[in-house]
């Protein structure tokens, strides 16, 4: 009986291992985003339209438009090690994106949550 008990512990363990996922991506406020900006190794990835950026974006932020197509390939170019702070207009879009990196095996991602619609920091056109 203890041997099968055992048994069964075990086979769950490992099920419960193989259906992990991939990675994940935290959702952070105004103020965690400014603080992290400020970060060595920070990438501020901005996943709206070229229009959307033109009209006032977060300074230094990198354009990459998730609506382009090769948006995903265009992921693979970045470096996996670096800390991405995304954003797009109210938050959908870089959700979606920073969940797409995290399933590339990007190590620190961060979602601002609300968007660029939300964002209380320095703005630049």
């Amino acid at each position: 009986m203890k041997q099968h008990f055992f048994s069964m512990l075990l086979l769950i363990s490992f099920a419960a291992c193989s259906q992990t996922p991939a990675g994940k991506y935290q959702d952070a406020g105004n103020d965690f985003f400014a603080a992290q900006m400020k970060k060595e190794n920070t990438v501020i990835l901005d996943v709206r339209t070229p229009e959307e950026y033109a009209a006032g974006h977060i300074p230094h932020a990198v354009l990459m438009n998730y609506n382009a197509p090769g948006f995903a390939s265009a992921l693979d170019t970045l470096n996996k090690n670096k800390t991405y702070l995304v954003y797009c207009a109210s938050g959908g879009r870089s959700a979606k994106a920073s969940s797409m990196m995290a399933e590339k095996g990007f190590k620190e991602i961060y979602n601002l949550e609300g968007g660029f619609s939300r964002w209380n920091g320095a703005k630049e056109k």
